[in-house]
């Protein structure tokens, strides 16, 4: 397969969109893609983010962290909701810290003067009364349901991103484990697969810690840059171009396991330091791979979430992570992504009107909203040409921004679908994002979920361009 390209006034080639395919899973740990990756862990339904509630077996009531944090823990609430959710920091298979709400730990209050103390005393706790938890339990009392030491624990929430699978498997097996994952993955013979199938281009997810290579911070694994320079190489000998997204930003911009969280916690942007480091990264990345002809954009960072990140400081960044590759390059493209959640479809458009060669990053998922849950075949297919159709005409303007459709799916809410109802689907969708100006993208090239992996898609026919 061979490639022309050409540009006009820094814009693409109106005859030529990006078809290109998500590497999800490889570079940027998400374990709903392979859930083997996290087979090897001890105690693995314990991992750093786990979400967990505990109620008293003698008050039936939850646990609560009181204000949220500063403040006592009391088994008094009849209902579980931020207050009365404990994170897990994990220590080891063994050993955890509990985060509450306002990012604080559980610690016991000694009583001597020096405030709180994170340090075991050997101790059970128990709920005393609905207005007093202590740590002074021996644990003598036979489990029972009268055993004020006892509680009843609900896992409400739990991550399998970068950060709970290096940190899980600890700093002597996880490079093992990373190393031979990425080896294994995605290869070289899967670039052909995508070459040879109609598509002429991957995005590949990135996370920050790759320009700390080969010894990023604990508990990241060295190695992940070899990869991807090899990544290049293959994409080079397939004429394969390469769109580089930044997927997993310092202190997460989500809160998601896809963001390299630790604790669901979203703390990028909110610091001049996490977006100087962040810029750092995007300009090691460029600087790496400007001259190799395989890059196409770059795109800034995956999914900021609104409104834990504000307009102000994401344009904020913008700014400075283009001027960041314009140092290296003239001609790749960059890439800004939409807010997730409360946003407005074109806020970014005053800034990226001035932006040459700049494209605007939109997902779309029939998937993730109570909206989706009880539509039929043919109201998600609708709603692909009438919805996500006037959704992405909104956005693709004559003088503004090119579009993208980063990620999408042929997968949904319907249960039961047949073979030539998913075909319908995935023909609406191809049929209304092959409109966006700069192409599009499918999640992902491999997933253990079938409908989410590209090569199984293929080679049972559900999808052929």
């Amino acid at each position: 397969m061979s490639l022309v390209l050409s540009f006009c006034q820094g814009r693409v080639n109106p005859n030529f969109r990006i078809r290109a395919v998500n590497l999800g899973g490889w570079l940027v740990t998400e374990g709903w893609i392979k859930s083997s990756l996290f087979d090897g862990i001890v105690n693995k339904d314990f991992l750093d983010g786990t979400a967990l509630q505990f109620m008293s077996v003698t008050t039936g009531k939850y646990l609560s962290a009181g204000k949220g944090g500063g403040s006592v823990v009391v088994p008094n609430r009849t209902a579980a909701s931020a207050w009365e959710t404990f994170r897990l920091w994990r220590i080891n298979e063994t050993a955890f810290n509990f985060r509450v709400f306002n990012r604080q730990f559980i610690g016991l209050d000694t009583n001597i003067g020096n405030g709180i103390d994170n340090t075991p005393n050997g101790y059970y706790l128990q709920a005393k009364t609905e207005e007093q938890v202590t740590a002074d339990s021996r644990g003598s009392n036979g489990w029972g349901d009268d055993d004020p030491s006892v509680f009843v624990m609900k896992m409400v929430g739990r991550l399998e991103g970068e950060f709970q699978v290096t940190n899980a498997y600890g700093p002597q097996k996880a490079p093992q484990v990373m190393r031979e994952h990425w080896k294994t993955f995605i290869v070289k013979k899967d670039f052909k697969f995508i070459s040879q199938n109609g598509f002429n281009a991957v995005r590949i997810p990135i996370g920050w810690w790759i320009a700390s290579d080969p010894t990023p911070p604990l508990p990241f694994v060295g190695g992940s840059l070899n990869v991807l320079d090899n990544a290049f190489l293959w994409a080079e000998k397939y004429r394969l171009k390469v769109i580089i997204d930044l997927h997993a930003a310092p202190g997460s911009q989500n809160g998601w396991e896809h963001s390299g969280t630790r604790d669901s916690s979203q703390e990028w942007s909110k610091t001049d330091e996490s977006i100087n480091q962040t810029i750092n990264v995007i300009e090691f990345i460029t600087a790496r791979y400007a001259k190799s002809p395989s890059l196409y954009a770059v795109e800034l960072i995956n999914e900021p979430l609104s409104p834990g990140v504000t307009l102000t400081s994401l344009i904020k960044y913008y700014k400075a992570g283009y001027a960041a590759v314009r140092k290296h390059t003239s001609t790749a493209f960059v890439m800004i992504s939409n807010r997730l959640g409360p946003m407005k479809p074109r806020e970014l458009f005053p800034m990226a009107n001035g932006l040459h060669r700049s494209v605007i990053d939109v997902h779309y998922y029939n998937l993730f909203e109570d909206i989706f849950v009880n539509m039929t075949v043919q109201q998600n297919i609708n709603f692909v040409y009438n919805n996500r159709s006037s959704q992405l005409n909104y956005v693709t303007t004559s003088n503004g921004p090119l579009t993208f459709v980063g990620e999408w799916v042929a997968e949904w809410e319907v249960n039961g679908a047949t073979k030539e109802e998913y075909q319908r689907f995935v023909k609406a969708q191809l049929k209304v994002y092959e409109r966006a100006n700069f192409g599009w993208a499918y999640w992902t090239l491999k997933n253990v979920n079938k409908h989410f992996s590209l090569k199984w898609m293929i080679r049972n026919g559900y999808i052929k361009l």
